[in-house]
């Protein structure tokens, strides 16, 4: 692979402002897409730069995390240069064709600038080597056949993080009160305990953590595995193609300025500061809290945008660590 000496070059340096301004300037419509793939990676930094100037020439933008077992994006693409793009993309052996997962509600703006990380995992779980095999995963579903293993009583697992499954879930389901994917796994497992030969469905934005959830529940013990395959984003595109019900209600929580996908008009959430039904997330306007809630209309003018009265008033302090008790409550308080 080609070095890449001026580094400098290949991250973004417009502010938000800026680029949004780029792209309410655009004449042509974007595709908002998903893909991940786990695959052997010899130079995920060089990988890195030289996907960083290749998409970068193309438009594209988007967050990928690459690492040596594979890659993880979700990526807004010019609807001019989308074939360009796959072209490039399979062109390269290792993503030789790699399905893609297309957005439920595509807009132009879900993606302001192209952010590739290289990181340890393409997904954070804790686990270590001998706690999964990723080659020995559950089965993959259609939703045709997610929804007929639901209806024979089969139970549903959320693996997805709590703020996600406080907007929109599938019936019945288990939703783990976990802020993180590494927290969840473990509580799965007990919430499972003692259904060890029973069809257990595992279910995610678009499959991705399904993949080493159901490879560690296996390892652990569980024969009758299935994941849904292409996860909600697929769900809901396979539901209208063939006039299935969708057991799935509410929003699809996705990372990036859309926030949520509408999958039905259900609204399971609630407002973190009246107990409204309410479904849309918001971040503090409290720069330094930046707290991501549940907030309706109705206290968004009120609040004007802020998560409590201390942010209000401009007498924040510095928040609790992601991940420890009081920020977890915190992030509990918005769900349903």
């Amino acid at each position: 692979m080609p070095k890449h000496s001026n580094t400098h070059k290949l991250r973004n340096h417009l502010s938000k402002e800026e680029a949004l301004e780029r792209l309410s300037e655009e004449s042509f419509d974007r595709k908002v897409v998903s893909f991940y793939k786990y695959v052997r990676i010899a130079d995920p930094t060089a990988l890195r730069h030289e996907l960083f100037a290749e998409w970068s020439a193309l438009g594209a933008l988007g967050r990928i995390y690459l690492s040596a077992e594979g890659i993880n994006a979700q990526m807004s693409v010019p609807e001019p240069m989308w074939e360009m793009f796959v072209e490039k993309l399979y062109a390269r052996a290792e993503f030789d064709g790699v399905p893609f997962k297309f957005g439920v509600e595509q807009r132009n703006d879900a993606f302001w600038k192209l952010t590739i990380k290289v990181r340890k995992q393409i997904v954070a779980d804790g686990l270590r080597s001998h706690e999964y095999d990723v080659t020995n995963v559950g089965t993959h579903v259609t939703a045709k056949e997610f929804n007929a293993l639901l209806e024979k009583g089969a139970v549903a697992v959320d693996m997805r993080n709590n703020y996600e499954s406080a907007i929109g879930r599938f019936e019945g389901a288990l939703t783990p009160d976990a802020y993180t994917f590494r927290e969840e796994l473990p509580m799965a497992k007990e919430m499972l305990q003692g259904k060890e030969d029973e069809p257990v469905l595992l279910y995610c934005t678009g499959g991705i953590r399904c993949e080493k959830a159901s490879a560690y529940l296996r390892h652990h013990g569980f024969s009758q595995v299935y994941q849904l395959h292409g996860g909600i984003i697929d769900y809901k595109h396979q539901v209208e193609q063939e006039g299935l019900e969708s057991k799935f209600k509410g929003k699809n929580f996705v990372f990036d300025e859309r926030i949520g996908e509408r999958i039905t008009d259900d609204v399971l959430g609630i407002c973190y500061q009246c107990g409204t039904p309410c479904d849309d997330y918001t971040n503090c306007r409290e720069e330094a809290c930046n707290l991501l809630f549940i907030q309706c209309l109705a206290c968004k003018e009120k609040m004007e945008g802020f998560c409590s009265d201390i942010c209000q008033k401009g007498e924040f302090q510095a928040p609790a660590p992601k991940g420890s008790d009081q920020y977890r409550r915190s992030i509990a308080l918005s769900r349903a």
